[in-house]
């Protein structure tokens, strides 16, 4: 059975009750990583990584692959687990949110950024953004891009 979404109101419900568990999709190209600019809150207007909750039943591998269709379009391929976030920022908005952060390659290079009506921009990145989510930057610092 296909995981489904719950209606927002109920989402941010549970999500002020418990931790939040999501996925980061760091899709490198060239030595370049691939950042969305928000266009929705919270972090309106900041440079971010694909990313999206866990739904009930799915495996993480699963959320990694389906964020990445959602949001930016693209057919990819799990290259390593990175590593975990723990997000401060913003906590305002989610609370407790524990995030997987997965390395990926598009399956095919020759596929465009489609980008949903999370983030109106988006570019390959060899130098990390000002604005941008800081416990993002962190972990993308792990990877040699700065």
């Amino acid at each position: 059975m296909k995981p489904k979404k719950i209606p927002y109101e109920k989402y941010k419900e549970i999500y002020s009750l418990v931790p939040r568990i999501t996925v980061e999709v760091l899709i490198i190209e060239n030595d370049s990583i691939l950042l969305t600019k928000r266009s929705i809150t919270p972090a309106k207007g900041f440079w971010h990584t694909p990313g999206g909750a866990v739904l009930k039943g799915e495996k993480l591998e699963e959320t990694v692959r389906r964020v990445a269709k959602e949001e930016v379009g693209l057919d990819i391929k799990i290259e390593k687990f990175a590593d975990y976030i723990e997000y401060e920022s913003f906590k305002e908005y989610f609370g407790h949110d524990i995030s997987f952060a997965f390395v990926c390659k598009k399956k095919n290079t020759k596929q465009q950024v489609k980008l949903d009506d999370n983030a109106d921009d988006y570019k390959f990145f060899s130098k990390l953004p000002a604005k941008m989510i800081p416990e993002q930057r962190k972990i993308i610092n792990t990877l040699g891009i700065r």
